[in-house]
């Protein structure tokens, strides 16, 4: 009875852990939001701060009319236009509007929009006043000078940007000054713009460099608690998730604080980040355009540039995929915390070597689905000696039954003399009764990585098995879809009933075989809970992520032929239970 309390105990706790356990610690361990974010306050300074920003904007600087309309455009109309400057990269393709100088057309090679076999790649930058608008755009502000604009078009000295030939944009305000942006580009998804200024006016000038990212939230994927998706950057030594698109409606600018390392917007598998030149301090913001369009922007601090001289600011662009591998890389060479644009949560030090594991056994076996199941077969291998213990102890617990129900009927009016007698039963019989459910409390830290690796790496989209399109999904071999195909649409208040897939069928069964192989709860409620919770468990994980149920079920089925095993290797222990079952039959025949 105890060992079966302590099973429901380490269920329980696997559930708070996989569903509360990021929440808890936002709200034991709050981050402090006032060190973060600066909330700007509708005061008339602030106003006049915002129409002196305007005022910018009327000569081409950085908050453009232009980039506030939602005119709706369709993208291959936008994408018509001859003033593009193609872009090729290895993993990256689109191109340059010279018309502004907005990099407002990018899609990323290697990951698909869906998993049909026809489907085109992921696009993640689109034009403006498109219905899914994300762009950036690198240029300056000035005061009293003509500085580039969305309208301003653009001279390339280069026909296409490639890791092999940077092109530089160039354009002369007429008035002595010579704007220019040296784009150049890696084999990855970093893109480097060097905004030059050359004065040749005779007079000194104060200009200050930007770069933003222009996007809408229609096409934003979902905010969940445990995986980040809106404004996202490091700033001084914190990873901020803290900011949602509704908290920059309501405060209409929000300022992170602390020192811009990246600032940028994230979905859950995409990223757009600014990267600031290295030892730089620029103003960060986050604004609300209105019409659910968003800007992040990074500022530089005014520079006077002479007359005869020339300034360079160098900032990147980080345009592509969440992939942890390259993020890495990029935060190994210089931008600090650059790996925290996923969102692993406080499991980190453990998701990330699941991910690595993952990714090793994939690369050995090709694929994903099967690289679960030998991950499943190490894990269980590397606990077997665990559980070899902890079975044990559980026969080691029924056979000291009789012996626990005598001291029970005996001080059955003096509950702390009977657990003192029992306590002394343990020592003397040496029995643990926690070993039993000590190998399914070590699976909780792995169950729970591999939950966050599925929802959060890229690497396991659109990864298929067997009938299974994308392991990061749910089961789609469901009644709902199979009455989808013949018309039939089921309510969504039914989806709990007919999204039931294959896997989580295979789960409640399986599940219910491993606790029909275990010993009966001495408490009949407590039989009742173990009867039912298999069942109950189908239903709750039907949602969650087809590779972790894969994981689960292949785990059940492991743990079967380790109780097979276990049971040869206790033959008073299968004698128990073959025992209890007769009882159990006879009472139901004589209860029928």
């Amino acid at each position: 009875m105890e060992n079966q309390r302590n099973l429901i105990l380490a269920i329980a706790l696997s559930f708070l852990l996989l569903i509360g356990w990021d929440y808890a610690m936002q709200y034991f361990y709050p981050q402090p939001e006032e060190a973060l974010v600066e909330e700007v306050a509708d005061t008339p300074a602030t106003r006049a701060a915002e129409a002196e920003a305007t005022q910018h904007s009327r000569t081409g600087g950085l908050v453009d009319p232009a980039l506030q309309a939602q005119e709706e455009v369709d993208v291959a109309q936008a994408l018509a236009s001859p003033d593009r400057l193609p872009i090729d990269a290895p993993r990256v393709a689109g191109s340059i509007n010279l018309r502004g100088g907005l990099i407002d057309d990018i899609v990323l090679k290697d990951h698909t929009e869906t998993t049909d076999q026809d489907s085109g790649p992921v696009r993640l930058f689109s034009p403006n006043g498109t219905p899914a608008q994300y762009f950036a755009q690198f240029g300056w502000v000035g005061s009293n000078i003509r500085v580039p604009g969305v309208q301003t078009l653009w001279e390339a000295d280069g026909e296409r940007l490639t890791p092999e030939t940077p092109v530089t944009l160039s354009w002369n305000n007429g008035q002595g000054l010579i704007f220019e942006v040296a784009y150049s580009i890696d084999d990855n998804y970093m893109i480097t713009a060097e905004q030059a200024v050359s004065n040749t006016s005779g007079n000194q000038v104060v200009v200050e460099p930007f770069g933003l990212v222009n996007r809408t939230s229609r096409t934003a994927s979902q905010d969940i608690f445990n995986a980040h998706s809106g404004p996202m950057g490091v700033f001084g030594d914190t990873a901020d998730y803290d900011v949602d698109y509704e908290d920059v409606d309501e405060a209409g600018v929000v300022r992170p604080q602390g020192r811009t390392r990246w600032a940028g917007f994230a979905d859950i598998y995409w990223l757009a980040a600014l990267v600031p030149q290295d030892g730089s301090a620029p103003a960060t913001s986050y604004r609300s355009l209105g019409n659910e369009t968003y800007r992040a922007d990074v500022i530089y601090e005014p520079v006077t540039v002479p007359a005869g001289r020339k300034f360079t600011t160098t900032s990147r662009l980080y345009a592509g995929a969440k992939e942890s591998v390259v993020l890495d890389q990029y935060q190994d060479a210089g931008i600090e915390k650059f790996g925290f644009a996923i969102d692993w949560g406080w499991f980190r030090w453990f998701e990330k070597p699941i991910l690595w594991l993952l990714r090793t056994l994939f690369d050995a076996v090709g694929n994903f689905g099967v690289a679960i199941i030998i991950l499943t077969v190490i894990v269980r291998g590397l606990m077997f000696p665990i559980a070899q213990k902890g079975f044990a102890s559980m026969a080691a617990m029924k056979a000291i039954q009789p012996k626990m129900k005598e001291l029970q009927e005996k001080y059955k009016d003096d509950k702390p003399k009977q657990q003192q007698e029992i306590m002394e039963l343990y020592k003397r019989e040496k029995v643990n009764p926690l070993a039993g459910c000590l190998p399914m409390l070590l699976q909780i830290p792995v169950f729970f990585a591999l939950y966050k690796v599925l929802i959060l790496a890229v690497e396991m989209r659109h990864e298929k098995f067997a009938w299974i399109d994308d392991l990061s999904a749910p089961d789609p071999a469901n009644l709902a879809n199979a009455l989808a195909y013949v018309g039939i649409d089921v309510p969504g208040w039914l989806m709990i009933v007919f999204g039931l897939g294959v896997l989580a069928v295979l789960l409640g069964f399986t599940m219910w075989l491993t606790f029909r192989l275990n010993p009966s709860a001495m408490d009949p409620m407590q039989q009742k809970i173990f009867d039912i919770m298999p069942w109950i468990l189908m239903f709750v994980m039907a949602p969650f992520a087809a590779g972790l149920l894969l994981y689960w079920v292949t785990s059940n089925i492991l743990t079967l032929a380790q109780q097979k095993y276990l049971y040869s290797k206790h033959p008073q222990m299968r004698a128990m239970i073959e025992e209890e079952k007769k009882k159990k039959a006879a009472e139901a025949a004589r209860a029928g």
